[in-house]
């Protein structure tokens, strides 16, 4: 594991950190982060989803059969893990 060191130059931002851990949920303050860093990840992947559909949307129409869907979900789960894990979580 590589560790690495954060700065707080903003005591309201330690003394926060301090009290999401002492209020449970995470083990650690680097517990906390690597969660919100996980997140922000989740969010940006489908941001990214959402970017690619809306241009999906804006090229030419074509029908789409089951297979296709199929195909286009196995395609995306094999490429976005992190999505899946956090619908498994729900």
């Amino acid at each position: 594991m590589n560790d690495i060191t954060i700065s707080l130059p903003d005591a309201s931002l330690r003394a926060y950190l301090e009290q999401v851990v002492a209020g449970g949920g995470y083990r650690s303050a680097s517990d906390y982060v690597a969660t919100l860093i996980d997140e922000d990840r989740k969010r940006r992947a489908k941001a990214r989803l959402e970017a690619l559909l809306l241009e999906g949307l804006e090229g030419e129409s074509q029908v789409l059969t089951n297979e296709d869907w199929d195909q286009m979900r196995r395609e995306y789960d094999a490429r976005h893990p992190e999505v899946n894990d956090a619908a498994d979580d729900k």
